[in-house]
């Protein structure tokens, strides 16, 4: 049950005081338009205003990284840290994630340039209309069509119709991958198993062109957070490896290039204990009423009996709504959460409820999600410590 009861909370967080991502002129899923647009691509248009077309652009995306944990450690990060600034000749600012600042969410944002509310990934996992079942968007279980699921071009198909070099360097595991197809294909796709081995070819695919747009990642910093937390030596010495790789790439720029340095969201570290994480599957107030519980423990999609949705939504805003911004579907989709636009195949993938954690707090379901439950760095929410990520350049 929850540590306080329905009927002695205080007034529940205001809707308007979520910190909303900046969809149009510095979100993730501004980056790739932008960037494009700079390279001649029709279509893209330019909304970070303060980024210079560059012939060849790479962008590194860190799986994890977020701007006030890179800020925090200097040390484990020098040269990343040195891009704060503009001592290298280069710009570093934060971006916004987009809600939820989660990974299927975020790379279809990157990917296709599109806010959650178009693209249609608007959680980790959120249910299918076409079944009344649980969709898990990263791991793309039980299977549905991809491109029936997310319909748009990604902004690397539009850059390599365009005559641009285009070139994915990650992972061989993600080659085949639904997410890759519907967020991160276009152009050619690269696999490589160490670090340095894709740093060094992402070099060499931006100097195959003359205009060229190259994408990189790197997933295990994420992984050291969720299982050892960001104040872990473990997500340290990660750090330390990244700034490595982030360093080794800059220096094998090809003339006429630009690298952005980015990530996916951030995280924070939840505390194991009954105040910091509420499960779901023993609170009788929290599942009276409620069908599915999908989204994750920090950006909740809950799905109530038809029928129930008020009620539910009046239980979840009285025991939650001083930990919580708790909003009706409608209500998130108006205060713009998703994005300007919520396409019509997209609209009942949302929650009934919705819920965003504003306190460092959870929602587990320790039976249902009993691996994710077990987390000890988590992310998703509006916090700032989730929604910034980095935006580092560097310029040859």
């Amino acid at each position: 049950m929850s540590q306080l009861s329905a009927w002695d909370h205080p007034e529940p967080l205001a809707l308007h005081t979520a910190p909303l991502p900046e969809y149009g002129t510095g979100s993730l899923a501004d980056l790739l338009p932008t960037l494009a647009a700079g390279l001649g691509v029709p279509g893209p248009r330019a909304t970070i205003g303060e980024l210079t077309a560059a012939d060849r652009v790479c962008v590194f995306l860190v799986d994890g990284l977020g701007w006030e944990q890179l800020k925090a450690h200097p040390d484990e990060a020098p040269f990343l840290n040195s891009l704060l600034g503009s001592s290298r000749g280069g710009t570093g600012r934060p971006l916004t994630a987009g809600y939820p600042a989660t990974t299927a969410t975020s790379l279809a944002s990157v990917g296709t340039g599109l806010p959650p509310g178009a693209h249609g990934l608007p959680g980790y996992t959120v249910r299918d209309p076409a079944t009344g079942g649980l969709m898990n968007q990263l791991r793309w279980q039980p299977y549905t069509d991809p491109h029936s699921w997310q319909p748009y071009p990604t902004v690397f198909q539009l850059a390599h119709a365009a005559g641009v070099h285009t070139a994915q360097v990650t992972s061989p595991a993600f080659e085949h991958t639904p997410l890759t197809k519907i967020a991160l294909s276009g152009g050619g796709f690269h696999g490589r198993l160490s670090g340095e081995d894709r740093m060094d070819l992402a070099a060499g695919q931006l100097a195959a062109g003359d205009r060229s747009l190259v994408y990189t990642y790197y997933s295990e910093l994420d992984g050291a957070g969720h299982r050892y937390g960001v104040a872990s030596d473990t997500w340290r010495g990660q750090l330390m490896y990244v700034d490595r790789l982030a360093q080794r790439l800059a220096e094998q720029l090809p003339p006429r290039s630009a690298l952005y340095v980015t990530a996916d969201h951030g995280m924070v570290d939840v505390p194991f204990d009954d105040e910091h994480r509420i499960d779901f599957d023993t609170d009788w107030e929290l599942r009276a009423g409620v069908a599915l519980l999908g989204g994750e423990g920090r950006a909740r999609h809950v799905y109530a009996v038809p029928g129930a949705e008020s009620d539910v939504l009046t239980v979840w805003r009285e025991v939650l709504g001083e930990q919580f911004w708790v909003a009706s579907r409608d209500e998130a989709i108006a205060a713009g959460w998703f994005g300007p636009r919520i396409d019509e195949r997209v609209y009942a993938r949302l929650g009934d409820v919705i819920a965003a954690a504003h306190d460092d707090v959870l929602i587990i379901a320790t039976e249902r999600e009993p691996k994710e439950s077990a987390l000890v760095g988590n992310h998703g929410s509006m916090t700032p410590a989730e929604q910034l990520v980095p935006l580092l350049e560097v310029r040859s």
